[in-house]
């Protein structure tokens, strides 16, 4: 692909952690297009969240990573995670605020939305979700799937050019799940996405990256064509 057809690009990233023995990821090269969705598939320990947090910065990394065309090197770190929205696993580690509506508003705020402006758009991203009861509590009154909610809705908010989703569907029921394919498939952001649910990644995706033992092993545009080998 061309360079401007890129919102990420990937050059033998190695990611070893200090203290450790072995990389958590080894010499792997990605690239992803504006809009495409792009499935992380592997077992646990194949390396799928260390490339994500190295892909904002949030893991030691050796190689070349561009989002946006921006390098990823730490003076450019505040403009690289602006153009990312990023959905942790554990959706607890993102939300900040004591008003799950002021969370959610919080990065449309850091934009130059007015509060009003802000506040407004978040509970539209809530009620999108099914989640708009949950405006005004506190996140320590949510249950695991509550809080996976409120961190989608941050995360999706503002619309940003690269999504990485680190296992989107997890505590989702069915119909958690299908709203957010809806949602996903109404947005212009590529998604690059970390996931053993295969079904999701199916319903979601248009490319599927095998990680094994920490290096890309495969990639294919239907899972019907991953050998046997490679699954789990």
């Amino acid at each position: 692909m061309k360079v401007e057809e890129l919102v990420l690009r990937l050059e033998r990233v190695t990611v070893r952690y200090p203290g450790s023995s072995h990389p958590a990821t080894c010499d792997c090269s990605l690239e992803v297009a504006h809009g495409e969705r792009v499935a992380l598939l592997g077992a646990n320990g194949s390396g799928k969240t260390s490339l994500l947090m190295a892909i904002v910065g949030l893991a030691p990394f050796a190689g070349s990573i561009r989002v946006n065309a921006i390098d990823v090197v730490k003076k450019n770190l505040s403009a690289v995670r602006d153009t990312i929205g990023f959905l942790f696993s554990t959706p607890e580690d993102q939300i900040l605020f004591p008003k799950v509506v002021n969370d959610v508003a919080f990065g449309l705020m850091r934009k130059g939305v007015s509060a009003g402006k802000a506040d407004e758009q978040a509970r539209e991203m809530l009620d999108q979700l099914e989640a708009s009861a949950l405006a005004e509590l506190a996140p320590h009154h949510l249950s695991h799937g509550q809080r996976l909610r409120v961190a989608l809705a941050g995360t999706l908010i503002c619309k940003p050019p690269l999504l990485l989703l680190d296992e989107p569907s997890t505590s989702l029921d069915t119909r958690g799940k299908k709203q957010l394919v809806r949602i996903l498939a109404s947005l212009p952001s590529a998604v690059l996405m970390a996931t053993h649910d295969i079904e999701f990644a199916q319903r979601v995706c248009t490319r599927f990256v095998i990680l094994d033992e920490g290096r890309v092993q495969m990639v294919g545009t239907s899972w019907d064509v991953i050998p046997e080998h490679f699954r789990w």
